[in-house]
């Protein structure tokens, strides 16, 4: 091979980004990406040299966007299921599922499952006697935080449960029942999963932390084999597939083999408590109008003993724990197993906070997952089961006054896999819904929330992989509903485009 060919056939090709505006309300400048790296930030406009050349027009380029918390499966089959997000009562939404079995297009063997009913503000229980309708069919109906399924007859005695007495299920039992009745061929949910991450990388996702109930790590080593993925994954780890990460040699961060890089090794996920809609977060303080039948506070999932006993021997191999925690005597149990056992890792959700915690917060190496599109969608639900104490809830402002590490995610199915509602909810407070803002003193700035969206990257460097977005707007003049629509115009991964609108 001649020297000049040599040269042609190494020689990476440059993207050039001209007339960007860099960050929200930044200069204008141009970019120029080499080897799927950032390698200069300009602020002249080069003439077109490069490889590639788009011309930006103004629009505004950001770090790409990182959802911090998603159930993949749970999220491409909700895209499928049978919308119950409106239900205002157990019987509404039981009518709804009877209206969608009567248009069903799949055979009568496949369950049918509804997603996304709130039964917190609810006057009537769910039963299984509501869809006696159902028949011999399978039926099933998970509410919006996942942590209840509210199964028909049929449904239950295919999980041998014929005999349990109302048909609803709570956290793990629940879980377990919604996993093995949605289960389809592998082939199949892959498809579903590639098609909600295409969709993902056109609202500018580059990366998501997937908290899927599953081997997480086998499945998403098989996904890369089938087509390129448009997003970096990284899987969480459940405790039952502990022991096999550590026979595999595998630590938080590495690299899972034959991914190409694509997906990394989580953290090991243990649930302290369940959630707020369920009632069965972990409070300090009794639930109104709650028994006493030990569970007026909520539900204790993982014992603290047990929960450090795992978080050691994760620590041990190299293994950082993400710790489930929406009460807050669940954070208060979770904030002590991360000082006993000097781990690294986070705390998903942290919805409810002891004020004498927030210092604690702070702790080198910890992280908080928190979701503030939940913010609006459970703040009824909050006053009522929380009154009095959700000037508390969803406080971001004093976490992050405290030295709190923030990451925002979704949680996707509980709300959509969207980085731009979790933005403007941390910033507005449900005024981008339409409402008066909910404890606005909560609320965080715009460049604070770009950032925790962003796993914490805060501005376009020189050197950083080229995970970007490319927005039509400027977020910092935008309204806040029209922050929460915001229209992409690309998404960038290491530099080749997932997504253009053009």
């Amino acid at each position: 091979m001649s020297e000049a060919l040599s040269r042609t056939v190494t020689r990476r090709r440059t993207l050039l980004l001209r007339d960007v505006r860099l960050g929200a309300r930044g200069p204008r400048g141009s970019v120029t990406i080499t080897g799927g790296r950032i390698t200069a930030v300009t602020p002249d406009m080069p003439p077109d040299g490069a490889d590639d050349v788009l011309d930006a027009h103004g629009r505004t380029l950001l770090p790409g966007l990182s959802d911090a918390h998603v159930h993949s499966v749970q999220w491409a089959s909700a895209r499928r299921r049978v919308d119950l997000s409106a239900a205002t009562s157990a019987r509404a939404a039981a009518q709804e599922m009877a209206r969608a079995a009567g248009g069903a297009a799949e055979p009568p063997d496949v369950p049918l499952i509804g997603f996304g009913f709130r039964d917190g503000l609810w006057s009537d229980e769910p039963h299984r006697d509501l869809l006696a309708w159902a028949g011999e069919r399978a039926v099933a109906l998970v509410s919006n935080d996942l942590h209840t399924a509210w199964l028909s007859q049929a449904a239950l005695a295919r999980l041998g449960r014929a005999e349990h007495a109302t048909g609803v299920l709570r956290e793990h039992d629940a879980l377990d029942a919604v996993a093995r009745l949605g289960q389809v061929g592998e082939d199949v949910i892959d498809a579903w999963v590639a098609d909600s991450l295409r969709a993902a990388a056109a609202r500018g996702v580059t990366h998501l932390l997937d908290f899927e109930y599953a081997d997480n790590l086998r499945d998403w080593a098989r996904r890369p084999s089938h087509r390129r993925l448009p997003v970096r994954v990284t899987g969480a780890v459940y405790p039952e597939y502990l022991e096999q990460t550590i026979a595999d040699g595998l630590r938080t961060g590495d690299p899972l083999p034959g991914t190409d890089g694509f997906v990394t090794v989580g953290p090991v996920k243990v649930f302290v408590d369940g959630s707020l809609n369920t009632r069965t977060a972990l409070c300090h303080e009794p639930y109104p109008g709650a028994g006493s039948d030990g569970l007026s506070c909520g539900i204790l999932q993982t014992p603290p003993a047990d929960l450090e006993k795992l978080m050691a021997r994760a620590a041990a191999h190299g293994l950082h724990s993400a710790v489930h925690a929406i009460g807050d005597r669940a954070n208060t149990i979770a904030l002590d197993a991360f000082e006993r056992v000097g781990a690294r890792g986070r705390i998903e959700h942290a919805q409810l906070v002891d004020p004498a915690d927030l210092p604690r917060f702070a702790r080198p190496g910890l992280v908080l997952g928190v979701q503030p599109a939940h913010a609006p969608d459970d703040r009824d639900i909050a006053d009522r089961h929380w009154r009095g104490r959700t000037d508390r809830a969803y406080a971001y402002a004093d976490l992050l006054a405290a030295g709190a590490t923030l990451r925002i995610g979704s949680d996707a199915p509980v709300a959509p896999l969207d980085p731009w509602r979790g933005i403007a909810a941390a910033v507005h407070r449900g005024a981008e819904s339409g409402r008066e803002p909910w404890h606005p003193e909560q609320a965080i700035g715009l460049d604070a929330a770009l950032a925790a969206a962003a796993a914490g990257r805060d501005a376009v460097r020189i050197g950083d992989r080229a995970d970007l977005v490319l927005t039509e707007e400027d977020p910092g003049d935008l309204a806040p509903h029209e922050l929460a629509a915001m229209p992409v115009f690309g998404t960038l991964l290491g530099g080749r485009w997932t997504y253009r609108a053009d």
